[in-house]
């Protein structure tokens, strides 16, 4: 058995069993991660991948657990070359975050601002996704760090940190009839009109759904999109009212439009920041951490590392005030 072999099954997973691709991706030949396969499942004596002619069709249950071990041992030959890295080129090194367009565009700018000043030896990169696809990309170990709100049954295989609560707001133009009532808003009087707001499962959607369903009301949704500046567009186009995250809203950049606080409207959303358990994170990984959630420092990032289930992590933080935003 050959840390190569594992590799390749891994990576023919997570190219959806297209051998070609993986082929690609690795700079190797198809027929080379073919026979490697075959011989790995010769010497296990158990089929990995199921096949139909020259396809892989599906993942067998013993491929399934065979692939998840692999990829923990994978994980850990990295935490090798890290280890060794922070001792040779403590400063040196690669961070890659997965989170989604709201976090990347209003939430991370100031962190990753300061955190690369500090460390401009560190290649830092960042992927946008749907929550699905932010899980998907720590638990293959492509990100370290996954930033995310919703979904977070997700993140299963991830060690969950809370940074802090956000808020929504109620967006419309000026001469909008929500434009005049401020904080007296209530949710029948959002239910009147046409919403923009975000997908669903996507920055704090469902707490919006939550606050019409506890009403018995429906929300009358038109448009939908990832990004709240795309949702903005729309409401100054006249196409209804927009719904997003406080955060997202520029006085300056958006001093056309009238943005009524909902805090009362729906519950709070908790923003967290995880990654793989038994990852070993080098020191600029826990400053960057720090520099996102100031009351996650080293000690306390350890000390939840260690803890059995997320259960136990999200007790570890229930006396802990979290910052609003």
């Amino acid at each position: 058995m050959k840390l190569q072999q594992l590799k390749y099954i891994v990576e023919v997973l997570n190219h959806n069993l297209n051998v070609s691709a993986t082929a690609e991706s690795l700079y190797t030949s198809q027929p080379g991660i073919s026979k490697q396969v075959r011989m790995l499942e010769d010497e296990l004596g158990v089929q990995i991948f199921g096949r139909s002619g020259k396809h892989l069709t599906h993942v067998t249950s013993a491929g399934n657990e065979i692939i998840n071990i692999a990829r923990e041992i994978l994980s850990k030959v990295e935490g090798i070359k890290a280890v060794a890295n922070e001792h040779t080129l403590p400063d040196q090194g690669k961070l890659n975050i997965a989170t989604t367009h709201t976090q990347a565009r209003y939430a991370l700018p100031p962190v990753i601002q300061g955190f690369m000043q500090k460390y401009p030896a560190v290649s830092l990169h960042m992927h946008q996704g749907t929550p699905q696809q932010i899980s998907d990309a720590a638990a293959r170990g492509d990100a370290d760090f996954a930033i995310a709100t919703e979904a977070l049954h997700l993140y299963g295989d991830l060690i969950m940190l809370p940074c802090y609560h956000w808020n929504r707001s109620i967006v419309v133009t000026k001469d909008h009839p929500l434009a005049q009532l401020g904080k007296n808003i209530t949710v029948q009087d959002v239910a009147k009109y046409s919403l923009i707001t975000y997908v669903f499962g996507f920055t704090g959607r469902s707490e919006l759904d939550k606050a019409f369903n506890a009403h018995g009301l429906e929300p009358h949704i038109v448009f939908t999109a990832t990004d709240a500046d795309v949702i903005k567009t729309y409401v100054r186009l006249g196409l209804g009212v927009g719904v997003l995250a406080t955060m997202a809203v520029d006085e300056v950049a958006d001093k056309d439009l009238v943005c009524i606080d909902a805090s009362h409207l729906f519950e709070a959303s908790t923003t967290k920041i995880g990654f793989r358990k038994g990852s070993f994170l080098r020191g600029y990984m826990y400053d960057f951490i720090e520099r996102f959630a100031p009351h996650l420092t080293k000690d306390v990032v350890e000390k939840a590392s260690l803890m059995r289930n997320q259960d136990d992590v999200d007790a570890l933080f229930s006396n802990v005030t979290l910052p609003i935003k």
